[in-house]
């Protein structure tokens, strides 16, 4: 029977495992295709799972259950997402994949045991123009007008990337988050979009609030977005690394993936620079 993997959670988290070794029903929890979700007992960890029907498609909402299931887990345990649209083909290929990578599956939920993971959207403001000047010079023909342009545009991205190096460094002042991802670029309205995922202390997520809402009122040249708490998703990324090509170990969902509001495009995770923000 081929599995399609939502996450990995803590064993102990789960009591109703406790005297089973075969997959048990989460109550009232549907996933992928509308089937039944079921825990999925290995050693000291549970794989949340559903029935898989290779000859499926995924769709959009595919996209919205894969998060919803891993929101609904979130609750009970800490987890660590598998990348959207990861199957396991048979019991054999998920038991050895997570035997064989279980000292790291533990270590990475030690490391993120209490904690979640918070998203801000910023959007800047001054970034107009960063297209048209090149554009201009190519209809122009004159080489001289050209380099003139590619001058003017290589100043503009400096200016961009000290802009958004500034905001980025202002965020994490006021935020003061565990660990952060950062990520940059430019719209076609001609702002910069900066993607900040935050990962700090479940019980902080009320104070986290709090500090949102007083400094989007502050900030009157930025536009801010928040959203969560959700599963750390991007933090799981960082610590965790394919180990079996056959049998996928757990891989982070981005993190700007709420079950609201899935792309599939963005099924697999963007490489963020960490520490300096991916500008430019």
């Amino acid at each position: 029977m081929a599995w399609y993997a939502y996450c990995i959670g803590e064993k102990q988290a789960f009591p109703s495992l406790e005297r089973h070794r075969k997959p048990i029903p989460m109550e009232s929890i549907f996933g992928v295709s509308g089937n039944q979700v079921f825990l999925y007992p290995a050693s000291d960890l549970a794989v949340v799972v559903s029935e898989h029907n290779p000859e499926a498609n995924f769709n959009q909402k595919s996209g919205v259950d894969h998060a919803r299931v891993i929101a609904d887990c979130f609750r009970h345990s800490t987890v660590l997402p598998f990348r959207f649209g990861t199957v396991f083909h048979d019991d054999e290929s998920l038991r050895r994949s997570i035997r064989s990578n279980q000292r790291q599956f533990l270590g990475n939920i030690d490391k993120l045991r209490g904690k979640t993971e918070m998203h801000l959207k910023v959007f800047v403001d001054d970034c107009r123009g960063h297209e048209a000047g090149l554009h201009a010079a190519d209809e122009d023909g004159s080489t001289r007008a050209y380099l003139s342009h590619l001058r003017e545009n290589a100043s503009r991205a400096r200016e961009r990337q000290t802009r958004a190096r500034a905001v980025s460094f202002q965020m994490h002042r006021l935020f003061q988050p565990l660990d952060e991802e950062v990520s940059c670029r430019l719209l076609d309205n001609g702002k910069m979009l900066l993607d900040i995922a935050h990962l700090i202390d479940r019980k902080s997520v009320e104070r986290y609030q709090n500090k949102f809402a007083t400094t989007s009122a502050l900030m009157r040249d930025c536009q801010m977005q928040l959203s969560g708490p959700w599963p750390p998703y991007h933090f799981v990324h960082r610590l965790t690394r394919p180990m079996h090509p056959q049998a996928p170990a757990a891989a982070a969902v981005p993190a700007a993936t709420p079950a609201s509001a899935v792309n599939l495009a963005d099924a697999s995770p963007i490489v963020l620079m960490e520490p300096a923000p991916a500008f430019g």
